[in-house]
């Protein structure tokens, strides 16, 4: 009776664990264009290993808004997708863009 037990305790225990590894990441930031002067604030979404890295996280942001000519100017925060709905009208055309 004991096996089956520990068996579905450790069962969850797995399943739960790896979650975390799963779950999505984003970040809010503020971004620019000169000629004519354009600035926006967007949410991204990132991979899970540069959410635990600011500085990885920056670079993948530009990186990304890059293509659409926008220079970054300030990452505002890393969360997790219980920050989203609260951040889409804010964001417009540019949440989850890049």
């Amino acid at each position: 009776m004991m096996k089956p037990v520990l068996y579905i305790a450790a069962l969850t225990f797995g399943l739960g664990a790896a979650q975390p590894a799963d779950a999505a990441c984003y970040a809010d930031y503020k971004a620019k264009k000169a000629n004519p002067l354009q600035l926006h604030y967007g949410v991204i979404e990132l991979p899970r290993a540069a959410c635990k890295n600011r500085k990885r996280a920056r670079q993948l942001i530009q990186k990304r808004i890059s293509v659409g000519g926008w220079k970054l100017l300030n990452v505002m925060s890393v969360f997790g997708p219980e920050g989203l709905k609260q951040r889409q009208a804010s964001a417009g055309n540019f949440y989850l863009r890049f």
